[in-house]
């Protein structure tokens, strides 16, 4: 579980470099992908992979929220470095080989499920970011 947590983390870090985030916003862009992608792999254990991804993108879009309001930098710079583990990559890459290989119904299959977890992702961050107008409203 420590591997996890120091992959995940370094993984969302190098990726804010690359995403050119601020050199001093890199701790919490590497915490955020952290935590992320710990929860996903407790919550995988119990749920539905579609559904452990939704919630651990809620969670990553909940603390990018926060972060962005305690450093003053925007949310995407934490949001976007914090999915990186979440990203289904692995299982496009597979989807598009077995289309080459001519293995259509696998093929199928891993791209249905890609876009299922790009699905829970993105309803994931929207649901975080109408949860974080929500909460700043009610404050006013």
């Amino acid at each position: 579980m420590i591997l996890q947590f120091v992959t995940s983390f370094f993984a969302a870090a190098a990726f804010c470099i690359l995403f050119n985030a601020p050199a001093r916003a890199l701790l919490q862009c590497g915490f955020a992908g952290m935590i992320g992608w710990v929860l996903y792999l407790e919550l995988d254990k119990q749920l539905d992979t579609v559904v452990a991804t939704f919630l651990a993108t809620v969670v990553v879009g909940v603390i990018s929220q926060f972060f962005a309001r305690t450093y003053k930098m925007p949310v995407i710079i934490f949001s976007v470095g914090g999915i990186i583990p979440l990203v289904p990559g692995g299982l496009a890459y597979d989807a598009m080989r077995k289309f080459v290989e001519n293995d259509n119904n696998q093929a199928i299959q891993y791209g249905v499920q890609a876009l299922l977890l790009s699905g829970a992702i993105a309803t994931g961050l929207v649901l975080s970011e109408v949860l974080g107008q929500m909460f700043r409203r009610r404050r006013i």
